[in-house]
């Protein structure tokens, strides 16, 4: 405790945050609790222990959270990290399998001991309400695959339309190309997405949200990880590190794309390819950012309407001037993207 006390500490004094995994859906098979309150885990009709309904987690068993002494436990679990170590929230894990009320009664008791940051590993808006800031954007990382491998866009166009207008305005979203789940059971993000990697990366840098960098993405992983054993990553210079870093810099520096009711709508950006090009705008107290992404193999020359998005931008990755008149004639080269921020 002394050694987390120490590194929590010391992640502080260097401007970061700690936010660590809860796992509050289930436990072990030979976890304690199951001598001292068998009665907190839901079980067969014929009484044994099991794992959640439905799922193949045969590795664990389900707690029952219809029991208010079980409710008390886990809020006191929650709320002693906070007390005793000064982490600053949680990622919790399968979030959407544990009752809403119960998040909302522990966010309240948490925000009392400090305002605390919590992340779902779920997506839905409930969530959003009383318990969570952010959730997983499970659907942004379908529809980008989709639009990289079959090179469709109408799922994506549809995820940023639903963004828009039924997400709540202050709702954070994780965006992300890889996490722990995906990298172990789907493939690692050079085998889902390809040549199109970096521009779905750009993708979940610039829309509403704030971007997950998994572990090894700077450094190129390329391979999936053990999900139950230490598997070492290779840390090396590779391209995305300048990629990663350009866009967290951004993010931080241009209120465009701050998260939230405190960042800009994405405002479509109507163009002539909209098969094949995702283009729009997003500016919040004279901050600007405007993307223009081809999401095909092809290169494509299109026409974008910016007769309300003039002016004079820089673009993020290689410092190229634009000057963006009425309308705007430009040349994409197959997967290539343009982050254009407003001088």
């Amino acid at each position: 405790m002394t050694d987390f006390k120490n590194l929590v500490d010391k992640i502080h004094a260097m401007g970061m945050y700690v936010i660590i995994d809860w796992v509050g859906n289930h436990s072990a098979w030979d976890n304690p609790l199951t001598i001292q309150h068998p009665d907190w885990y839901t079980k067969t009709r014929a009484g044994n222990f099991q794992p959640t309904p439905w799922y193949d987690w045969d590795d664990v068993i389900d707690f029952d959270y219809d029991n208010p002494d079980f409710r008390k436990y886990m809020t006191d679990a929650l709320k002693f990290w906070v007390k005793e170590a000064n982490i600053d929230g949680y990622r919790a894990d399968v979030a959407g399998f544990i009752p809403v009320d119960f998040w909302e009664n522990a966010r309240k008791e948490l925000d009392e001991i400090k305002p605390v940051f919590m992340l779902a590993e779920w997506e839905s808006r409930d969530l959003y309400k009383k318990s969570f800031d952010m959730t997983y954007s499970w659907s942004l990382w379908d529809k980008l695959r989709e639009a990289v491998n079959h090179q469709k866009l109408g799922g994506l166009v549809e995820y940023l339309s639903h963004d828009v207008n039924s997400v709540p305005h202050n709702a954070y979203r994780m965006t992300f190309t890889d996490n722990h789940d995906k990298n172990s059971w789907e493939g690692n993000p050079y085998l889902n997405f390809g040549d199109g990697l970096k521009t779905a990366i750009v993708m979940t840098g610039v829309v509403n949200g704030m971007p997950l960098c998994y572990s090894g993405q700077e450094a190129g992983l390329n391979r999936s990880l053990k999900f139950f054993d230490k598997d070492p990553i290779e840390w090396k210079a590779n391209e995305n590190t300048e990629l990663f870093t350009k866009l967290f810099h951004l993010k931080h520096a241009n209120q465009a794309l701050w998260n939230g009711k405190y960042g800009g709508e994405m405002i479509r950006v109507v163009n002539d390819h909209q098969d094949k090009i995702i283009s729009f705008y997003r500016e919040k107290n004279n901050d600007a950012v405007f993307p223009v992404l081809n999401f095909s193999d092809q290169t494509v020359e299109v026409n974008l309407n910016t007769a309300y998005f003039q002016g004079k931008y820089r673009e993020l990755f290689t410092g190229k001037i634009y000057n963006i008149k009425d309308k705007t004639n430009i040349k994409l080269l197959p997967w290539s993207y343009l982050v254009l921020v407003k001088e």
